[in-house]
């Protein structure tokens, strides 16, 4: 059995509560609420209105191979942009102030392959609790014992060259997410240290949703389109295939990079920083100047304001960006940021190749 990990008590004159006060004013400065804007929505109706368009076109045009792959490549790019920008917020109850509106947008994410229900579970609870702490944070698990991400991980051979082969694996998460990963997470008794206990409905909401986008991605292109099965099951792997390297690549650029810690808690289970500083040390920005980042990527290239603010919608993470890096400084915490997703994706490459060594 694990240890429960424990974070120690922030104080009153703490990093977190002086850089929520600023937050907050910041929001009665400009008039402000917390959950999404009409940018935000147009953002949404934008991405949702792609994906139809690519999902129907695929299904009913004829078009030559070549056209028909760099659609469906199209189409998993898009489904991890909804996922970034649209369930993402929904999932953490940032989108909206009303819950309704946030679990029906959460449910766009059966769309993409994966279990909203699930998702909260390993991702908002944990992910988000126990960021970067080896044998807690499962998120950052890509492919246990084939990618070693931290020296409490063993070092295999093999590893050596991990800096080579991780990028085609992120290529299979999402395959994995969608055939695998959420059933594992579902039946295990523990995630992390959190044990699972589910309420009855999410047994029938696990295997519903799954044969729902089977039936739409699997089964319906065999029965429209002019394709033979076996050619329907490439695409279904190609989709994912974009889809996976989309998302593996922003998530590990943003906790997997040099200088981002992997603290382990003593003992006891007794961590030495507070939950707040935690954040700081082991999430890092990148591209944070970079309009284009800003729109596609949902604020996850704003890792350390989502962190903190998970219940802000990433369109005002912007703002809060200055704020939060000013209040570290005062408060001596680092604020890890790579200027570029390519300076980024390079800082990432050495930290898997730094890994794949005994020189740690």
């Amino acid at each position: 059995m694990k240890i429960i990990t424990k974070f120690p008590s922030a104080g009153c004159n703490s990093f977190y509560s002086e850089v929520r006060q600023r937050v907050n004013q910041g929001f009665i400065n400009r008039g402000l609420t917390i959950n999404a804007d009409g940018f935000m929505w147009l953002k949404t109706i934008i991405f949702l209105s792609i994906f139809c368009v690519l999902y129907f076109t695929i299904l009913f045009s004829d078009v030559k191979f070549i056209y028909l792959t760099l659609l469906t490549l199209s189409l998993g790019v898009t489904c991890a942009f909804i996922g970034f920008n649209v369930c993402h917020d929904a999932i953490h109850g940032s989108f909206s102030a009303n819950k309704k509106v946030n679990k029906a947008l959460g449910m766009i994410f059966h769309l993409l392959g994966a279990s909203p229900y699930v998702w909260n579970i390993t991702h908002n609870v944990v992910h988000h609790t126990y960021t970067n702490i080896p044998g807690h944070d499962e998120d950052i698990e890509i492919a246990p014992g084939l990618i070693r991400i931290c020296k409490e991980d063993e070092l295999k051979p093999h590893q050596r060259f991990q800096q080579w082969y991780a990028f085609p694996l992120y290529g299979l998460a999402s395959i994995s997410w969608a055939l695998r990963k959420d059933y594992k997470k579902f039946f295990q008794k523990r995630v992390g240290a959190r044990e699972n206990v589910h309420p009855k409905i999410e047994y029938f909401n696990l295997f519903f949703y799954k044969f729902l986008y089977y039936f739409l991605f699997i089964a319906v292109p065999i029965l429209v389109m002019d394709a033979a099965w076996w050619q329907v099951l490439i695409g279904f792997v190609i989709l994912h295939i974009a889809q996976g390297v989309t998302m593996g690549l922003v998530f590990q650029l943003a906790h997997v990079v040099e200088g981002t810690a992997f603290p382990v808690p003593d003992a006891v289970g007794n961590m030495e920083e507070v939950w707040a500083e935690h954040q700081m040390h082991t999430t890092a920005n990148f591209a944070t100047n970079s309009p284009a980042a800003a729109f596609f990527l949902g604020g996850l290239n704003r890792q350390i304001e989502h962190h903190l603010f998970p219940k802000i919608c990433h369109v005002h993470y912007g703002w809060i960006s200055g704020i939060v890096k000013a209040t570290a400084s005062e408060f001596g915490l680092p604020y890890h940021e790579n200027p570029t997703f390519l300076k980024a994706l390079a800082s990432h490459y050495r930290m898997l190749k730094k890994m794949g060594t005994s020189e740690v």
